[in-house]
């Protein structure tokens, strides 16, 4: 089969073009900038599914004043905790990106219900959304390729 390249696109004999699977390499700083990003993710998130699991009387208040019951705060440990160990995996890092991302968002939808500030309750989850993604993007080539930016021809 023939292969002609475009200007970036490579078009079968068909005619049809191609994606382009080329990634952006990134360098040896922003490898180490993405594992820190995420690290910091993971340790924050790892902490709270902890205080959930062991039910540390900040996290039973805290939860309780978000309208939880005391009950159900071990489950959401549980799947703090299943989500965060997935996202830690770098072979299911895509998996538990998304999971986490479910789970930030009944976050945000908690903190709106209750109406706490926007920029230091509602908006946290986003905080920690962006080093989970941005984290992830710096250091996994699979997500480069599925999500390329690339500059403006």
């Amino acid at each position: 089969m023939e292969v002609i390249v475009e200007r970036g696109k490579s078009i079968e004999a068909t005619g049809v073009p191609r994606a382009d699977t080329r990634t952006a390499a990134v360098s040896g700083k922003g490898l180490w900038a993405g594992r820190i990003m995420s690290g910091l993710a993971i340790l924050f998130l790892a902490f709270d599914a902890v205080g959930k699991l062991l039910r540390l009387a900040p996290v039973i208040e805290g939860s309780a004043r978000l309208g939880y019951p005391v009950s159900a705060i071990f489950g959401l440990g549980v799947v703090l905790l299943v989500c965060v160990v997935t996202y830690a995996i770098p072979l299911t890092s895509i998996l538990g990106a998304i999971l986490l991302t479910g789970y930030l968002g009944g976050a945000i939808a908690t903190h709106v219900r209750v109406g706490d500030p926007l920029f230091t309750h509602t908006l946290f989850p986003i905080y920690i959304a962006v080093l989970i993604w941005g984290g992830l993007y710096l250091r996994d080539a699979r997500l480069r390729a599925m999500i390329p930016l690339r500059a403006r021809d």
